[in-house]
């Protein structure tokens, strides 16, 4: 099973990122309002970056790792895809 790290873009400009199995299928519930309390609010948001992982433990990494980044380094990995 793959894992993968994504970062979504909400209607007001504002990143979030998560992990998922199924990053298109996650973006379809943070738009229908079952997400995150953060993109509930925000919607509708796009998929804007996706990583594919090796297991759980190196998606949760990753996703503490991107939401330290500054936004403009989220938009420097965004564009990097």
């Amino acid at each position: 099973m793959a894992f993968y790290c994504y970062i979504l873009e909400c209607s007001d400009g504002t990143f979030y990122t998560g992990w998922s199995t199924d990053p298109q299928r996650r973006l379809g519930q943070h738009n229908r309002g079952s997400g995150g309390r953060y993109t509930r609010s925000r919607r509708p948001a796009r998929l804007v970056y996706t990583e594919e992982l090796p297991d759980k433990s190196a998606a949760l990494k990753r996703e503490r790792a991107i939401k330290a980044l500054s936004r403009q380094k989220k938009e420097e990995l965004i564009s990097s895809q």
